[in-house]
């Protein structure tokens, strides 16, 4: 069966608890399965997966490049920082979606910076956690 990951960066974990105003109510687990619907339904399997941890991130995206059909990440801060989840990336050969809950662009400068995006094969943003969802489809239909 083949198995898509979706990857969480630092502070997802508090999905639904930290700034609701920007991130909304729901949480990772409630996030997590909603994909793990589409990704049934497709005859898929799921590996969701969150850390605060720049590294481990990259180790499970070193495993993806290995058994993954696609992967959806949401770096979170480490998307404006982090080089090294880049280059993981490039070595990737599975297509790549990259989600915000919250539309980046409207909010601080920094935050208009992107190293994810230069990899990305779609970048979904300003959907609230649907865009995980929206990301998945896409996924799944070019998975097809």
């Amino acid at each position: 069966m083949k198995t898509v990951y979706i990857l969480n960066g630092p502070n997802l974990n508090l999905l639904g608890k930290r700034q609701p105003d920007i991130y909304g109510h729901e949480t990772l687990q409630d996030v997590e399965v909603a994909c793990s619907k589409l990704v049934e339904a497709a005859g898929l399997s799921l590996r969701f997966l969150q850390s605060n941890a720049e590294h481990q991130l990259i180790d499970w995206i070193h495993e993806a490049r290995e058994g993954a059909c696609g992967l959806i990440i949401n770096p979170a801060a480490y998307t404006h920082t982090s080089i090294a989840i880049l280059d993981a990336l490039n070595a990737c050969d599975i297509p790549v979606f990259e989600v915000h809950i919250s539309n980046v662009h409207k909010r601080e400068e920094f935050r208009h910076q992107s190293y994810v995006s230069m990899r990305a094969d779609g970048v979904i943003a300003g959907c609230g956690t649907q865009g995980y969802e929206l990301a998945l489809s896409r996924l799944i239909r070019l998975l097809g």
